[in-house]
């Protein structure tokens, strides 16, 4: 019988983009525009797809590189406030394990010259599928850090 294990952490990062909070907002909710900040150039897609709506899931599946192992997805929105604040919650797995189950909170703040954006996510993860647990979690932190860096290069 294997050892489960569970590791919790919190993050919250703070980035500040040289566009308006709506323009910064549709990168979330508009799924063609997501797509192009969502995940990383060695990604191949499996499926997508975001119903963008309280109650409604995003799936994004995919592999690094052809041969690389199943990365999952699925989040589902839990709160919506348009050009203020998204909540959701999302499982990852890789291929059948499951890694980790995360909530996040994306606030968006209109400020001179464009919009702060405050992401937060409280998760567990669950026995070191993306690594001990200390590293699962940093290397989240570092994921995210990289998704809103793309957020910016999408909005440029």
């Amino acid at each position: 019988m294997s050892t489960l294990t569970q590791t919790h952490a919190t993050f919250s990062l703070e980035r500040e983009y040289p566009a308006s909070v709506s323009a910064v907002w549709q990168a979330f909710a508009d799924p063609t525009i997501k797509a192009q900040w969502f995940g990383s150039d060695d990604f191949v897609e499996v499926e997508r797809s975001d119903d963008f709506r309280v109650g409604g899931v995003s799936i994004d599946d995919g592999r690094r590189g052809a041969d690389g192992p199943l990365s999952r997805f699925r989040a589902t929105y839990t709160d919506i406030v348009p050009n203020q604040r998204l909540v959701y919650t999302y499982d990852m797995w890789l291929d059948d394990a499951h890694a980790s189950t995360s909530v996040t909170t994306v606030v968006f703040e209109e400020i001179a010259g464009g919009t702060r954006l405050t992401f937060t996510e409280q998760g567990v993860h669950l026995d070191g599928v993306h690594g001990p647990g200390p590293d699962a979690a940093a290397g989240r932190e570092e994921g995210t850090r990289g998704l809103l860096e793309n957020i910016a290069r999408v909005l440029a």
